[in-house]
């Protein structure tokens, strides 16, 4: 089938990846939603802003990645991804339709939600590996890049978006029914998934001798370029990708806001996340310069937004934050796609949800208690000042491995000022110039 060329959208011309995409649009940014309650939940309507119950509650979210992610990649390059996917929607769907039952019955108690949010992470575990490689199955080569560029801003869209629509669906009709809805929103995923076209789907094939996790994680430890990639996404996941948490402390805890004004805080955030995720699409190819450009950008904006003395400064700095977060998030996520060959991208893409979002079960209960003991300020400033020191890192790493040289170029204004030069491979960094 020919596919012609649509620019940013070029993906969407065909069908099965256009019923995917808008489908596992819904069920993420549910997802987000139902999470984004959950903390509002527990911070707000069961404890008494005890910022370290939400982080423990979080950190159970998230824990099942650090332990689940490789299986849920290895199953993901064994089995068909398509069903693996539904069975592990459907659970999600079970869960939170259970819960926001108990909420708006006011049977709920923190016990429930703890149980709640670790099932929802063991399902997400075995899910999220699946659903990062199934998008190659859908569309031809040509347009592997930008399906793998839209397939990353739905996923990382949804992640600062959702939590922006559940503060005000909370205000209009409570913690409850934001659950309910996320409990509907996964249903359009699972019917896009069961009525794709199986005949028009390109399954990798499983060939003798590609192993298992062990043989999966020998083939990234023999790619140093890979490594860099998996370091910066764990660092984002640790230190800055914590929102959840940390827009839901400065509005209740720093500013005195409602739920209202915290949602409002993700409605502004997604101007920049939108208007990232409309030129990750229309890059024709990721580049590893622009990762390191806006993760500074990230750790500027996130510094600022940390000292900021208003609500409303704080909630203008979000733009710049998200804009950069989901570039450096979508860029990863390409190149990571993009270097692996077929038969190992399951695996891949589960070591890089392992890192991405099986650092927050650690981050959490530092970050709720840093809250608790000096402040939500603290919670992003500290996160700032550590992804800073990160970025020195891989900027020294590129420099020595890569014999990279930086200079400041004034005679080039307005155009951009920093002038890289170097010789890098072309296995680990031709995206880089």
């Amino acid at each position: 089938m020919e596919v012609h060329a649509l620019g940013m959208f070029a993906s969407l011309a065909v069908p099965n990846y256009r019923r995917y995409f808008f489908g596992i649009l819904a069920s993420n940014t549910g997802n987000w939603m139902g999470r984004t309650a959950l903390a509002w939940l527990v911070l707000m309507v069961l404890t008494d802003q005890d910022a370290t119950a939400l982080g423990a509650v979080t950190a159970m979210m998230f824990l099942p990645s650090l332990l689940l992610s490789p299986v849920g990649g290895a199953l993901a390059d064994r089995f068909a991804k398509r069903k693996l996917m539904i069975t592990t929607q459907s659970v999600m769907a079970v869960n939170i339709l259970a819960l926001g039952l108990l909420v708006v019955t006011g049977q709920v108690a923190l016990w429930h939600v703890a149980i709640a949010a670790l099932i929802d992470g063991t399902a997400s575990a075995v899910d999220a590996p699946a659903r990062q490689a199934f998008v190659s199955e859908m569309v031809p080569n040509e347009h592997l890049p930008n399906a793998i560029g839209l397939n990353s801003t739905s996923f990382n869209t949804a992640r600062l978006v959702g939590p922006g629509i559940a503060g005000v669906l909370i205000l209009l009709i409570g913690t409850g029914g934001v659950l309910l809805l996320n409990a509907v929103a996964y249903a359009g995923v699972i019917l896009a998934l069961a009525s794709l076209d199986q005949s028009a789907l390109r399954p990798t094939e499983r060939t003798p001798g590609q192993g298992g996790i062990i043989v999966g994680l020998g083939y990234i430890r023999a790619r140093p370029y890979l490594v860099l990639i998996l370091l910066i996404a764990a660092a984002m996941g640790l230190f800055g990708l914590n929102y959840q948490m940390t827009n839901v402390m400065m509005a209740g805890m720093v500013f005195g806001k409602g739920a209202g004004e915290f949602g409002l805080l993700g409605t502004i955030m997604a101007v920049g996340t939108l208007t990232a995720a409309l030129l990750a699409a229309r890059r024709k190819r990721p580049r590893l310069l622009v990762i390191m450009v806006a993760m500074g950008v990230f750790v500027l904006s996130t510094l600022a937004s940390a000292v900021a003395p208003t609500y409303w400064l704080f909630a203008l700095l979000l733009v710049p934050c998200g804009l950069s977060a989901i570039t450096v998030m979508i860029t990863c996520n390409s190149l990571l796609q993009l270097s692996t060959d077929a038969a190992f991208r399951g695996r891949v893409m589960s070591v890089y949800m392992l890192l991405f979002m099986g650092s927050t079960p650690i981050a959490a209960p530092a970050i709720g208690w840093i809250g608790d003991t000096i402040g939500a300020r603290w919670a992003l400033g500290i996160g700032g000042l550590a992804l800073a020191l990160v970025w020195l890192a891989a900027a020294f790493y590129l420099a020595r491995a890569e014999d990279i040289s930086v200079r400041l170029d004034l005679s080039r204004w307005p155009r951009p000022l920093v002038v890289l030069r170097g010789e890098i491979t072309e296995e680990q960094g031709q995206e880089f110039s």
